[in-house]
């Protein structure tokens, strides 16, 4: 398959869309001859499931920047860091966080996985941070008419022998990144891995998954489906990525999507039950989640506090605020919007989180999604300015992969008011918005005490793995990989009705 980025134009808030590369891999395996902005909430979430209250309180106070100056395009209140390379802002002054916030079981560390990766990023099922994650999405699985679910790119997905593979393996085995991230569930038994259906392209662009979701039958079909892909692939549950449903009919119908396949799996995983060594009785749960979207036109077709229900968290994409689409330069992943800049911020996350908790759905099922990347505008004065035109990116035009930046010669800034970092060339008029280590961090005091269930990424290909990268630092903040602040539940490695050998193997 090819790349996918993620996609927020006014008209079509937020998403991920595919373009196939051509590129082909040829040095680690073999082959054979071949937002709407929404307006800021009154209500307050009614308690649940031990939330006392969940009303968030604001604050723009992230701690004593180191030093002082004037961003361009900005004014100078809020205050703005500055740095010749990378910022460096205090994280010892917490933001406000709402009152009576029940602890949940451990904080969630979640990075999507394409199957594009492999092609030109040469990122590979065995570079994924395995200890360091609690889930691994793996995208994007398509859906036909009926509601069949079916791998997009059966060469990277089930075919590819990489160098530990063998050519003469007995029976009926599947390879590529299947098999590769059947490896790091059985090295890794505290991170699951679940497949993802959907995504920009399939769901949006060509809207394959409204169909299947408008009848019973239909829907059926697709939770039957998923039971075949977690039974034969050894998943250990389903994303499902509907970007997005157009009115409150097909909110509706995404909600009666998920309540089917919420009962396939659960009908399939009681088919399992063993007695392990010590005679206790084990049944899965194969875990069920969405991508949710953080503008307003688009969750509030949603019955989100019903869907909350049915799911065991919600990832909120709460990145792509802005980019090409736009009029004027801005912050695309802010937690709070600017009053003195506010062509800056067009949404912010402040005001989605609260929209959800309005909606009754308990923080912690909400996954607080960052980015990986960063959006480029050029011919830019500054933040909140006028601009013609993005960076050539990394693979993508306007994007870059996080680990490209910042780029050389340009500054970094912390726009303390919008929580949010960006960096300027003042040579080029290049700005880039994205999330700096020290922005990730506070991000992350941010969703913890405000009682959110953990972190995701998009996606995990554009990170550092040096010790300098957001999802090292980031979980490292929630209670590092094994620590008592991550949450600690095994993955599944017994599927004994597998089509393939090799996935049978797995829990033998």
């Amino acid at each position: 398959m090819g790349r996918v980025f993620c996609k927020f134009p006014k008209s079509k808030p937020q998403g991920v869309w595919n373009t196939r590369l051509q590129e082909q891999v040829t040095d680690s395996y073999q082959k054979p001859g071949d937002s709407n902005n929404g307006t800021t909430p009154t209500s307050t979430l009614q308690p649940s499931q031990g939330v006392t209250s969940s009303t968030l309180r604001y604050s723009s106070t992230f701690g004593t920047p180191i030093v002082t100056t004037t961003a361009p395009g900005v004014s100078a209140n809020p205050t703005l860091t500055s740095s010749t390379s990378v910022v460096t802002v205090s994280t010892t002054s917490p933001v406000a966080a709402p009152t009576g916030v029940a602890p949940h079981d451990g904080y969630r560390a979640i990075g999507y996985f394409g199957n594009w990766d492999i092609y030109a990023r040469k990122f590979f099922p065995y570079n994924i941070p395995a200890d360091k994650l609690t889930h691994v999405l793996y995208s994007f699985a398509d859906n036909r008419e009926d509601g069949t679910v079916f791998f997009t790119d059966t060469w990277a997905d089930t075919d590819i022998h990489y160098a530990n593979d063998s050519w003469n393996d007995i029976g009926n085995n599947v390879y590529g990144a299947v098999k590769q991230l059947s490896l790091l569930k059985a090295n890794n038994r505290n991170m699951k891995v679940m497949l993802s259906i959907g995504g920009w392209t399939y769901t949006n662009t060509n809207k394959h998954m409204d169909v299947p979701a408008s009848t019973a039958a239909g829907r059926q079909t697709f939770a039957n489906s998923c039971v075949a892909m977690v039974r034969d692939y050894g998943f250990d549950g389903i994303d499902i990525d509907w970007e997005y449903p157009q009115n409150p009919t097909q909110g509706g119908q995404l909600l009666d999507l998920l309540k089917a396949i919420r009962q396939a799996l659960d009908t399939y995983a009681s088919t399992l039950t063993y007695k392990d060594a010590n005679g206790n009785s084990q049944t899965p749960h194969f875990e069920l989640s969405i991508a949710a979207p953080a503008g307003e036109t688009n969750y509030k077709n949603m019955p989100l506090g019903e869907i909350s229900q049915v799911v065991d968290f919600i990832n909120l994409m709460a990145y792509d605020y802005a980019g090409s689409w736009e009029t004027s330069s801005a912050h695309a992943q802010n937690l709070y919007k600017s009053t003195s800049n506010p062509k800056s911020t067009p949404f912010n996350t402040f005001d989605t989180v609260q929209a959800y908790f309005n909606a009754n759905v308990a923080p912690s099922k909400i996954n607080l999604g960052m980015p990986i990347y960063g959006r480029s505008f050029t011919n830019t004065k500054g933040i909140g300015q006028p601009f013609n035109g993005v960076g050539q990116g990394s693979w993508e035009a306007g994007v870059y992969d996080w680990k490209a930046l910042p780029l050389s010669g340009s500054t970094v800034y912390y726009d303390q008011e919008a929580g949010a970092t960006y960096s300027y060339d003042n040579s080029t008029g290049e700005l880039i918005s994205y999330d700096t280590v020290e922005m990730a961090l506070k991000k992350t005091e941010w969703l913890k005490q405000t009682g959110l269930g953990g972190a995701m990424w998009w996606e995990v290909a554009g990170d550092k793995y040096d010790g300098t990268g957001l999802i090292e630092n980031v979980v490292a903040s929630l209670g590092g990989s094994g620590g008592a602040g991550i949450q600690q539940m095994s993955n599944w490695l017994r599927y004994p009705d597998s089509k393939f050998d090799n996935i049978k193997a797995m829990g033998s």
